[in-house]
């Protein structure tokens, strides 16, 4: 705003009736390219081997840059010396999320990466970004051996102790005093450890107190062996969660699949909704998956395209 009309709103405020201004507030503003013409590895549909990253894209903050920059700079390497692209998807990492919504949707304003934005939140945690992403970067090149050995040997900790877990037996009789207090309610009958640990007030440190045989399960370098507890802590007790979530990202990962860029003109698919025609037209997918996600093309559509490949 002018800055004649910025002090007359300050001074609305009758504790800046008196206001002095040293420089008035200004609005950040930058041009950027629709991100609806790249591909998901950021390379642009209209000249090869150019990518883009960053505000460039449309997107503000410095997390946002950086994590295309990295995306984009993997794939301008893989060109260089040929590979497959390397795309994240929208249930393995934020950037996958962030990459997607770029070249999906579009933007009309700066693109900040909330966690909101994440369908998959469940699977996108920061205690297992190393389960996630530490294979992928090895097979790339950006992780060293050292880094790979160390999520290896986190990994295997983990399996064994969740191993442990689910076979190891508990008897009412001898568990239910230290149950109670521990403030949580006694068992009617045997189980085995890993139905207690889904317990709100049950976890792997308290109840390796009152099971010797839990605490030497827990066993593990002492500069690691807390972060061990918790990610074999966290796959336990939301299993359900987990799985439950998988199953969903799995269902969406066979639509991922089907490849649709090409098999479509989409100015002469009158079976589907003039919007949908239109997004479509416009930003061509490259899969099923991508064109639902798409604001405009309903599921009724997808299920005509579907229907149309089956034929």
């Amino acid at each position: 705003l002018p800055m004649d009309i910025q002090i007359a709103a300050l001074k609305k405020v009758p504790a800046f009736k008196d206001i002095v201004i040293y420089r008035p507030g200004y609005a950040i503003e930058y041009d950027f390219f629709d991100p609806t013409q790249l591909r998901h590895n950021l390379e642009t549909k209209q000249i090869r081997n150019l990518f883009f990253a960053g505000q460039i894209n449309g997107t503000t903050g410095y997390e946002e840059a950086g994590g295309q920059g990295l995306v984009a700079g993997i794939n301008a390497h893989i060109n260089c010396h040929g590979g497959q692209p390397f795309i994240l998807g929208r249930d393995e990492a934020y950037i996958g999320v962030l990459i997607d919504d770029l070249v999906t949707k579009g933007v009309d304003e700066p693109y900040r990466m909330f966690t909101s934005r994440a369908e998959y939140r469940i699977l996108l945690r920061q205690d297992d970004a190393d389960a996630r992403l530490t294979e992928k970067a090895y097979e790339l090149g950006i992780a060293k051996r050292d880094r790979y050995d160390w999520w290896i040997e986190k990994k295997e900790a983990i399996g064994r102790i969740i191993e442990f877990c689910a076979n190891y037996p508990i008897k009412k009789d001898e568990i239910n005093p230290k149950l109670e207090a521990l403030g949580t309610t006694p068992l009617r009958a045997g189980c085995k450890l890993i139905d207690l640990i889904a317990r709100p007030h049950l976890n792997l440190t308290n109840l390796s107190e009152i099971i010797p045989d839990l605490k030497a399960a827990l066993d593990a370098p002492a500069n690691r062996k807390e972060e061990i507890t918790e990610a074999a802590e966290i796959k336990m007790k939301y299993k359900g969660y987990i799985e439950r979530e998988r199953l969903i990202a799995d269902k969406m990962h066979r639509l991922e699949d089907i490849k649709i860029k090409g098999r479509f003109n989409y100015s002469e698919l009158h079976e589907i909704s003039t919007e949908g025609r239109q997004k479509l037209e416009r930003i061509d997918p490259e899969t099923l998956a991508q064109a639902s996600r798409i604001p405009g093309v309903s599921p009724s559509d997808i299920n005509v395209m579907l229907v149309l490949l089956g034929r």
